[in-house]
Parts: C-alpha cells; sequence; structure tokens
C-alpha cells in the first residue's frame, strides 16, 4: 500500500492540475483542511478531481472563461453560497470580469429567482470587497 492517500493516476494529475490552475493552491489546501480531508471523504475528493477536473474541464469544447461563466450560473441557481465563493477567483483568474460576474447573477435571479440571486450577490459582494481591502 502507498503512502500517498490518492490513486494517482493520469486523469487524477491532469485533473489536480487543472483544479489547482483555476482555484489556487491556497484554496486547495484550505479546503483540504477546513473540510478535515480524510479517508471518509477522500474518495468524494478522488472522484470529484478525476471526473470533474480531469474528464470534464480538461475538455477542449470550451473555455475556461465559459466553465466558469456556467458554473456561477448554476452554483447560483442551486444556491450553493460556498461553492460560489471558491469559484470566483478562478472566474477572474479565468477572465470573466467582476461587470459579467454581476450580469451572470442578475440573469441567474430573472429565471432562478429571488432567493437564489441575493444569496449570490451578497457572496459576490463580499469576495469583491475583501479584494479592495
Amino acid at each position: 500500500m502507498s503512502d500517498e492517500p490518492y490513486d494517482l493516476n493520469e486523469r487524477f494529475m491532469r485533473g489536480d492540475e487543472i483544479r489547482r490552475e483555476v482555484l489556487g493552491n491556497e484554496r486547495i489546501e484550505a479546503a483540504a483542511r477546513r473540510d478535515s480531508e480524510n479517508d471518509f471523504t477522500r474518495p468524494l475528493t478522488q472522484w470529484a478531481t478525476e471526473n470533474i477536473w480531469g474528464q470534464i474541464w480538461s475538455r477542449p469544447g470550451l473555455s475556461r472563461r465559459d466553465r466558469s461563466m456556467i458554473n456561477l450560473a448554476m452554483l447560483a441557481a442551486m444556491n450553493r453560497p460556498h461553492e460560489i465563493e471558491m469559484h470566483l477567483p478562478g472566474a477572474l483568474k479565468n477572465g470573466l470580469t467582476r461587470e459579467e460576474i454581476q450580469e451572470v447573477l442578475l440573469q441567474v435571479t430573472a429565471y432562478a429567482g429571488a432567493p437564489a440571486g441575493v444569496d449570490s450577490f451578497s457572496v459576490a459582494h463580499k469576495y469583491f470587497n475583501q479584494l479592495e481591502e
């Protein structure tokens, strides 16, 4: 048995690289600490890294910018503020502007409802304020 907690297969390695490029090493490490990554949660991280990042985000059909825009819209529509907070830095890094993020969140508010929109705007506003400090 390896000392490495993950199966470092090709798709995992590709996914981990993309995940770190988009979200940043600091956020990945903070999430692992916050979520107290352990033997129980590690299979979920393995799956997400291989499938979401290594399989989907690595596809050539959409740019990372487009994927970030779609992610923010879906996460806002599902009212997942924690995930929005995690993906905002990546969205900016992938080329979305603050104004485009605002428009995405307005679009979500129109189609998914005010509660999802209000929560999403709140998370984004807090994040942008932190950037300005």
